[in-house]
């Protein structure tokens, strides 16, 4: 027999060599939730292992997963609805206790990448990423609270903005927004093909963001399609965008590697509130082992063509990491 395949197996020294895939903590962004107040750190009921921070006790964790090696990071505000209405003026108020975190936790953290949520949902009394009249979900008319909201979180230190909102031509409209105001530097990660997924429950309950009326697939896409997301795609690249974003990750491996093989820009995947907390349950159940079924997905979404990955195992990982748990 000439040709075995197992040879190339023999020995971990061997299988380390021609390792195909390696995924490194520098790879993963961590997804925080803040909230305002102070000695707050709140379990997220339906993705446990994830808490709503206060800024206060969310530095120190910051400084303790960049021991761990991570150092990029994704920042989400669960706003009281006192401050929401159906504008989402909350959203660049110099009020807001978001963009003034930004500003403390970039002051303290500077070589830090901090990466912002641009969409109306977290500030809008409809629950909606865009502004909403009639039940019609505006395109146009949301876009200049997006550039507004863009521009807030610029100016408080963010590094990359991450708009999510899946408006129609809201990457160009908010590069120009950015780029007039003097912001040529601050990136923009958008999210390019994020579907109308029935993945995102535990997030929605961190911020109590969900819709107060309808869905949102009249400008989320349709789990159905791919040759859409290169459309997308294209358009966002067209349009200054810095990065491409799949979310979800794990379900949607395919249309990482179509985007991957389309674009010359770092492709993100987003692996989502539900896609964790599904791998959560099983292994809280005895029925997967943690510390191989985590990283295998992890590294699923790397072979399919991330560049960066956003996960709520990344503090895991890298730990797991550290202490030799994962070689690399």
């Amino acid at each position: 027999m000439l040709n075995r395949p197992r040879r190339n197996r023999v020995s971990e020294t061997i299988r380390e060599m021609v390792k195909e895939t390696i995924l490194r903590p520098v790879n993963l962004i961590y997804p925080l939730f803040l909230v305002d107040g102070n000695n707050i750190k709140s379990e997220v009921k339906s993705l446990p292992g994830n808490y709503r921070w206060s800024l206060d006790l969310l530095l120190p964790e910051i400084q303790e997963c960049i021991n761990l090696g991570l150092h990029s990071f994704i920042l989400f505000p669960s706003v009281n609805e006192e401050f929401k209405n159906s504008t989402a003026t909350y959203s660049y108020s110099s009020k807001n206790f978001y963009l003034k975190a930004i500003k403390i936790i970039k002051e303290k953290f500077p070589n830090i990448c901090l990466i912002s949520d641009v969409a109306m949902d977290p500030y809008s009394s409809d629950g909606h990423d865009g502004y909403v009249r009639d039940g019609e979900i505006l395109n146009d008319e949301t876009l200049p609270i997006l550039g507004k909201m863009a521009v807030a979180q610029a100016e408080a230190g963010i590094d990359i903005i991450g708009p999510s909102d899946m408006m129609d031509g809201r990457v160009e409209f908010i590069r120009k927004e950015l780029d007039e105001e003097g912001f040529k530097n601050v990136g923009i990660m958008s999210y390019t093909a994020k579907y109308a997924s029935a993945f995102y429950g535990p997030f929605r309950d961190a911020l109590d963001s969900a819709p107060k009326e309808g869905d949102k697939k009249t400008y989320q896409m349709d789990p159905s399609n791919s040759i859409e997301a290169l459309k997308e795609a294209e358009l966002d690249e067209a349009e200054g965008a810095d990065y491409l974003m799949v979310k979800p990750a794990l379900h949607y491996l395919d249309v990482i590697q179509l985007l991957k093989q389309n674009t010359n820009l770092p492709v993100a995947a987003y692996h989502v509130s539900g896609e964790c907390a599904m791998l959560t349950a099983a292994c809280q159940n005895g029925w997967l082992e943690y510390e191989k079924a985590m990283p295998e997905t992890l590294l699923s979404m790397k072979r399919a063509g991330a560049d960066i990955i956003l996960t709520y195992f990344a503090k895991d990982y890298a730990k797991m990491v550290k202490n030799g748990v994962i070689t690399l």
